[in-house]
């Protein structure tokens, strides 16, 4: 129940980034997110961090910075960090955040250095080029001769910075402007490519351009709205060198490839009517790559999850880049210093570098390697505090659920007040089914450490799961104090239940889709008890929650107006505020309004049945909530019915298997909540695990089975085949864990009878 971060490739793609030595940085905005782009044996690995509003990069050596919302990060390259962060033993460069400009809200577009190391970037608000200042948030030092004055109403819509001999030199624009949004009037053919030397235009009539770049003697730049990569060699017209199926934006080159991002793009006003949303009827997310001297695409890598949106592609000279975010421990415990010091250094602590290789492979995932290490470790120091510890929890980890216990229980005679080996005992009995040791190590561990958050909020989802909903919000609130949870950034107070009747509450998303979807029953009664609700979520659900009675706005990530609201609350903190508890549960059968404007294929068959088997990767249970999916196809053997598969990413054995099955494949029409949702309401029965699919058609008021594994979410409590959240749901438990075979059965049994009903 978490966003969707993956991707596809061709193998060429790999063997490029291979060939030369190189990884891709990728920003996109649209999902906050920066994308480290590696070759990883066969395939590509894609590693994802959150960034608010990544989109301008520049690099120069070890180091590239970039645009954000309302500042410019730097980050740097101390590769003797890499093998310690957990993205494999390959890393040989590894770039940690090492300084933070504000500019304020600006709309950083493209950026670079010049030969003096100074850093350029595109004010796209203010219609200029602009540098770092010290003393000030930014220095403009170019605009277009129309420009008559500085103002952050984005007259032209300046977007693009490329250089030539070490020095900005050429700008693109998508409208020759001078009044506020001005560009907007003429976006189909009012772009120009500019030279800043000489204020001439080199290049107009242009559909949206982007991204120019000087290299191998001529002018490359991307005609966005039209698909298009575009080069103009010297004294010479521009000539189209490929077309694409998306939005381009983005450029980079290796060698005689150029490297070009794609966005699906979004259906609005700004981009309606463009030449490439009548060309291409399926726009894609990624990055294409062109040879140069033939115009063919020779590879490419598409996203297949919640990009929609790339901004900006940057080549970096290593073969494996790991990028770690301020959050990350190792910000506080990795230093450059200058050689004299390090000479002087201390001796190391013996155990501190075999047991930071044990950490490594326990975060890698590779726990039979990690147990075996601290195995080596305890031999030489068995009484060493750090590793037993470790030790225990990488046993846990490992499901390994007595002899870990063990282990924890002989840590806390060592240590009786480990507040951490307390908790982590508590998680183990919790795995077992074992509620009430489990209930007694957290508060032995809360006892001890009354600020220990983590604890707090392993009680809180205790309690929800055992239905006691009065004492388990307040506990679950205590997620926002755990490393995996990160606050909502706002200097406007949180809403805790207090009078708000003249008062407008923003109401942010978090957690996953599915956690989405199934709080936003609360938001009617919110209205109930203010003047306004405004919700800011991601884009995929926004069309959704809009309809929800009582939500005035929907909005995406971006630049929220200080004055916009005057409060706001976590959504999954609303049931505490309005104190909520299983006797005044809202439950309606359906409270998800399809909008009117959302169009879809009509489905066939009756009866029609929808199939879902996998949760998002990243997803911390997702080994035991999803299941394998030709185990799942068997329900559908001798069924007279129409199945359909609404999940996505596929892979190409998937794809067999469901043809196989003859099981329609829905993907390409799922991307957009609301087109998923136009899709199951069209449905009779919805088979799902527990992910968002199940979430979206019970909300629907769709009759829902949901496969749920031995330990599932606190949110389906302990027992019983009926939700108090969902009136349409069938809950189907496993009852030993990882073995699906008998609820399985008990789904199959019941479609035999429905069928002869």
């Amino acid at each position: 129940m978490s966003e969707t971060f993956s991707s596809q490739s061709t193998d060429s793609f790999r063997e490029l980034l291979t060939l030369g030595r190189c990884n891709l940085l990728v920003s996109t905005y649209q999902a906050g997110q920066l994308v480290m782009v590696r070759p990883q044996g066969q395939g590509i690995n894609t590693h994802f961090m959150a960034f608010d509003r990544p989109m301008g990069i520049a690099r120069r050596n070890n180091e590239f910075s970039i645009g954000g919302a309302a500042s410019i990060t730097t980050f740097r390259n101390l590769a003797a960090v890499g093998p310690k962060v957990g993205q494999g033993d390959q890393v040989d460069a590894c770039y940690l955040p090492r300084k933070n400009h504000i500019t304020g809200a600006i709309d950083i577009h493209e950026m670079g250095y010049d030969k003096h190391d100074k850093l350029w970037f595109v004010n796209t608000k203010m219609s200029c080029l602009a540098t770092l200042d010290q003393d000030h948030s930014f220095k403009p030092e170019w605009r277009p001769p129309f420009i008559t004055a500085y103002d952050l109403t984005d007259r032209c819509h300046l977007n693009g910075l490329g250089f030539r001999d070490g020095m900005p030199r050429y700008v693109s624009m998508l409208g020759a402007s001078d009044e506020p949004g001005g560009w907007r009037k003429n976006k189909i053919s009012g772009g120009q490519i500019m030279d800043i030397t000489t204020n001439k235009v080199l290049v107009d009539g242009l559909c949206m351009p982007h991204s120019p770049r000087w290299y191998k003697d001529a002018l490359w730049f991307l005609s966005s709205g039209s698909g298009q990569l575009m080069r103009m060699k010297q004294g010479q017209a521009p000539e189209v060198v490929a077309e694409l199926p998306g939005f381009t934006r983005g450029l980079d080159f290796i060698d005689r490839y150029a490297l070009i991002g794609l966005s699906q793009i979004r259906e609005s006003s700004t981009f309606a009517g463009l030449p490439l949303t009548k060309r291409v009827d399926k726009r894609q997310s990624g990055v294409w790559v062109v040879d140069t001297q033939s115009g063919e695409i020779v590879a490419f890598l598409v996203f297949t999850g919640n990009v929609q949106e790339v901004f900006e592609i940057k080549v970096l000279p290593h073969q494996c880049t790991a990028i770690v975010d301020a959050q990350s421990p190792f910000i506080a415990s990795s230093y450059e210093l200058p050689q004299k010091v390090l000479n002087n250094l201390a001796p190391a602590d013996p155990v501190q570098a075999p047991l930071e290789v044990a950490s490594r492979a326990h975060v890698n995932g590779d726990l039979e390697e990690a147990l075996s290490l601290y195995r080596d470790i305890l031999k030489q120091h068995p009484n060493h505090p750090v590793t037993n510890q470790q030790y225990g929890v990488c046993l846990l980890d490992a499901r390994q659920w007595q002899v870990g216990i063990r282990q924890l229980e002989k840590v806390l005679q060592q240590q009786p007040d480990n507040a951490e080996a307390m908790n982590s005992l508590g998680c183990a009995y919790l795995e077992l089914g074992q509620d009430e040791q489990a209930m007694h190590y957290f508060n032995q561990a809360i006892t001890t450490d009354q600020q220990f958050a983590l604890a707090h909020y392993n009680r809180g989802k205790l309690l929800l799961k055992q239905k006691n909903y009065a004492e388990g919000w307040p506990e679950y609130g205590w997620r926002w104090q755990t490393p995996q949870f990160v606050p909502f950034k706002s200097d406007k107070p949180q809403w805790q239940g207090e009078d708000i009747s003249d008062k407008t509450i923003l109401v942010h998303s978090e957690q996953g889709n599915g956690d989405h979807i199934m709080f936003w029953r609360f938001l009617p009664l919110l209205a109930e008890r203010c003047k306004e609700v405004i919700y800011f979520g991601p884009e995929n659900l926004a069309p959704l929650v809009a309809e929800i009675p009582g939500v005035s706005q929907s909005r995406i990530p971006g630049v929220l107006d200080k004055d916009l609201f005057d409060v706001y609350c976590p959504l999954m903190s609303l049931p505490q505020y309005l104190e909520i508890t299983l006797d005044n549960l809202p439950a309606p059968k359906r409270y998800i309004k399809i909008p009117n404007q959302v169009v879809v294929s009509e489905l066939k068959g009756a009866p029609k049945i929808g199939l879902s088997w996998a949760g998002a990767a990243s997803h911390n249970n997702e080994s035991n909530r999803s299941i394998d999916l030709e185990q799942l196809l068997t329900i559908t053997k001798d069924i007279d019915a129409q199945f359909y598969s609404l999940q996505m990413p596929l892979n190409n054995e998937d794809r067999a298997l469901l043809k196989k099955y003859n099981v329609i494949d829905l993907e390409p029409e799922l991307p957009g909540y609301a087109r998923t949702a136009a899709l199951v309401d069209q449905l009779d029965l919805v088979i799902s695990v527990d992910t968002a699919i199940a979430h979206l058609a019970a909300a629907l008021g769709k009759e829902t089975w949901i496969l749920l594994c031995k330990n599932a979410d606190w949110r389906w409590h302990k027992s019983g085949e009926h939700s108090e959240w969902y009136p349409t749901a069938t809950l189907f438990r496993q009852e030993d864990a990882g073995n699906w075979r008998k609820p399985l059965k008990s789904i199959k049994d019941r479609l035999v009878d429905k069928m002869h009903a």
